[in-house]
C-alpha cells in the first residue's frame, strides 16, 4: 500500500529544493549592489588544491558598490586574483598589495533588461520543476489506485499536491519580482 503522506512530503521536499535552486542562482546575479555571494563560485589554488575563496580570505563588503577581499597569507594575493579574473564574475580586480577590491560597476539600462531576462529565465526553469514533480506524484497516485488505494485518498491527496504546487509557485513568483525590482531600482 502506497503511503500517501509519504509522497506528499517528499513532493513538497523536491517543490522546496527548486525555490531554494531558484534564491541561490538570484543571489550570484549582480544587480549595481556588491554581494559577495557573487563570489561563491570562485575556487582558488591554494597549496596544490583548489578551495571556495572564503576559506583563504575574508571577504567583505565595506560600502554598496566595493567588495574588499583580505587573504590571511599574503602569498596568496596573486592566486586569489588569477581566480576572480578566471571565474565568471567579469570584474577586474584591484590589487593593492594587501587587499584586493572588486569595484562593482552601475548597470546600463539595457544591462539591467538583460538581467531581468536572465532572471526570468532560472525562474521558468524552476516553476518547470514545481510542475515536473507533480506530474511525478499524479503519475504514481494514479498507479496507486491499481495497487489499492481508494479514489477518494487520490483525490484528496490530488488537492493537497495542487495546493503544494500553488504556493511553490507563488513563492518563486514572490522571489522573482522582489530580484526584478532589485535590478529595475537605480
Amino acid at each position: 500500500m502506497v503511503d500517501v503522506k509519504e509522497i506528499l512530503n517528499k513532493s513538497e521536499e523536491r517543490m522546496e529544493m527548486a525555490a531554494m535552486y531558484l534564491e541561490e542562482e538570484l543571489n550570484r546575479i549582480r544587480a549595481g549592489r556588491a554581494n559577495v555571494a557573487i563570489l561563491d563560485a570562485v575556487r582558488v589554488e591554494v597549496y596544490g588544491s583548489k578551495v571556495p575563496l572564503n576559506q583563504v580570505a575574508n571577504v567583505s563588503v565595506p560600502d554598496p558598490r566595493t567588495i574588499a577581499i583580505k587573504p590571511w597569507d599574503r602569498k596568496e594575493i596573486r592566486n586569489i586574483e588569477k581566480a576572480i579574473m578566471d571565474s565568471d564574475v567579469g570584474i577586474t580586480p584591484e590589487n593593492n598589495g594587501e587587499i584586493i577590491r572588486l569595484n562593482i560597476p552601475q548597470p546600463t539600462e539595457e544591462r539591467r533588461r538583460d538581467l531581468t531576462k536572465q532572471c526570468n529565465k532560472i525562474a521558468e526553469k524552476a516553476k518547470v520543476e514545481v510542475r515536473n514533480v507533480r506530474g511525478d506524484i499524479k503519475d504514481k497516485l494514479k498507479k496507486a489506485i491499481k495497487d489499492g488505494l481508494s479514489e477518494d485518498l487520490e483525490k484528496d491527496a490530488e488537492a493537497e499536491l495542487q495546493k503544494l504546487h500553488d504556493k511553490f509557485i507563488k513563492k518563486i513568483d514572490e522571489l522573482i519580482t522582489a530580484k526584478n525590482k532589485e535590478i529595475m531600482t537605480v
